[in-house]
């Protein structure tokens, strides 16, 4: 499978990863597979050729099983030692009574990473993001409580999620930014339209679509959409697999990490990364999404 960079700063090469990644999220939300099933499904992930698991301590159903996820994909990785994966996880989120709360303070970003280390069963974090800015919180204390973290060898990359192009330039004053993940997909441009991509693409940000084919409502509007089905059809794949490889053609900063919770889903997901796209297939896709900008 292609693969792209996260963490090319200065004088780090940073690491290269799957053009396609796994979100390990629906493995620990509601509605998630048996424990065996989802092991299943990351090895699948494996066999397909991804390199790059996205998961966080707040996917769980709620606070008493905080990490829940992180475990899983760790159990899954210790039965592959020979794997050559780079795992990212989030902190600065909480699920009181199955709700999500940020929770920014710098005491907190410390413990919960603490507790991540122990749960992926690592010493150092390939990739730590924070969930998103915590408005009780300022932003340059959650920022610094991650700069120290890195300083102390805990962190080896530093990512930021749900944040737009002031809050990254904010983060920038105090620490090397690795990584942006987003909500973005086809039918939600936000972060096309309001230049988050253009900046990581020019800044050698990783961008990390979440959702890349729309979650739930996604799904709907993709089995609605004529035109993308046409295009679809006629390449011998899925609209979901077109709207991924579209992505990955928009920018060469995009790394989609769509979720599974199904050996088939994974599969097929990470199949669209060979999917070949003329410059008329572009085209067509750029007409019926335009606010997707495309950058070759």
């Amino acid at each position: 499978m292609e693969t792209r960079t996260i963490g090319a700063i200065g004088d780090d090469a940073g690491v290269e990863v799957s053009v396609i990644g796994l979100g390990a999220m629906p493995m620990s939300i509601q509605g998630r597979p048996d424990e065996q099933q989802s092991i299943a499904v990351i090895h699948a992930a494996l066999a397909a050729g991804v390199t790059f698991i996205d998961t966080a301590d707040a996917y769980c159903l709620n606070d008493n099983e905080h990490g829940h996820n992180e475990r899983l994909v760790a159990k899954a990785l210790a039965a592959r030692p020979d794997a050559a994966v780079t795992v990212a996880t989030k902190g600065g989120m909480i699920r009181p009574n199955g709700a999500w709360k940020c929770n920014g303070r710098p005491e907190h970003l410390r413990a919960a990473c603490e507790q991540s280390l122990r749960n992926l069963a690592v010493e150092r974090i390939d990739l730590y993001q924070l969930h998103a800015p915590d408005p009780r919180v300022d932003f340059d204390d959650s920022v610094g409580a991650l700069a120290d973290l890195q300083r102390e060898g805990k962190i080896r990359y530093i990512g930021l999620s749900n944040v737009d192009v002031e809050r990254i330039r904010q983060a920038e004053e105090q620490i090397a930014v690795a990584s942006v993940q987003n909500r973005c997909n086809i039918f939600d441009t936000s972060s096309f339209e309001n230049g988050v991509v253009e900046y990581c693409a020019a800044n050698g940000i990783a961008f990390l679509p979440h959702s890349p084919v729309g979650g739930h409502g996604g799904h709907a509007r993709a089995q609605q959409h004529r035109e993308l089905i046409s295009v679809a059809e006629r390449l011998g794949v899925s609209s979901y697999q077109l709207m991924i490889r579209y992505l990955i053609a928009s920018s060469p900063c995009m790394i989609p990490i769509p979720g599974a919770s199904k050996v088939s889903s994974i599969e097929s997901s990470a199949a669209a990364a060979d999917i070949a796209l003329s410059a008329d297939d572009l085209d067509a896709l750029q007409a019926m999404f335009p606010k997707a900008i495309v950058r070759t």
